[in-house]
């Protein structure tokens, strides 16, 4: 979806996303699975990947916010500065800063490129923006950066 109603009743224009195929695949059914668990989760889930553009065979985009990749961010509310490696739910580990597609910042983070922002609502409901940093390859399942994260 690419324009969304926020509470304040301003239209938000989303980037387009780009995943691989086996990403678009993977996380449609993640969120075909969670639908009953977690109908919010899963909806955002699958509002981005509505708005995705979906690369053939196994590729994924340079630049681009990919599962098991690692992410910089800055949060544009607060002017914090994190890095990520976005997860599926059974590799997430916050202690390792692992996190989750299917938490409100890995759903708005997946598919964004370098300079992309998105608008993206917190689980107590505070609308944030982010704007992504870096994108980098992950050397998952052994990569911790450094710092504390901190999520909203």
């Amino acid at each position: 979806m690419t324009a969304n109603n926020n509470p304040a009743g301003e239209v938000r224009n989303e980037p387009r996303i780009t995943l691989s195929a086996k990403d678009y695949e993977r996380l449609s059914t993640l969120a075909r699975a969670a639908w009953k668990r977690m109908p919010g989760l899963a909806a955002s889930l699958a509002d981005e990947l509505g708005r995705a553009d979906i690369l053939t065979e196994d590729r994924h985009s340079e630049r681009t916010v990919c599962m098991n990749c690692e992410v910089e961010f800055r949060d544009d509310t607060t002017g914090r500065v994190q890095n990520v490696t976005l997860v599926y739910p059974e590799d997430a580990d916050i202690s390792r800063r692992r996190v989750s597609v299917l938490t409100p910042i890995g759903t708005a983070l997946i598919g964004l490129r370098e300079g992309d922002s998105m608008t993206w609502e917190t689980l107590s409901g505070e609308t944030r923006r982010l704007t992504v940093v870096a994108v980098r390859e992950a050397g998952f399942p052994d990569a911790t950066p450094p710092g504390r994260l901190e999520l909203p």
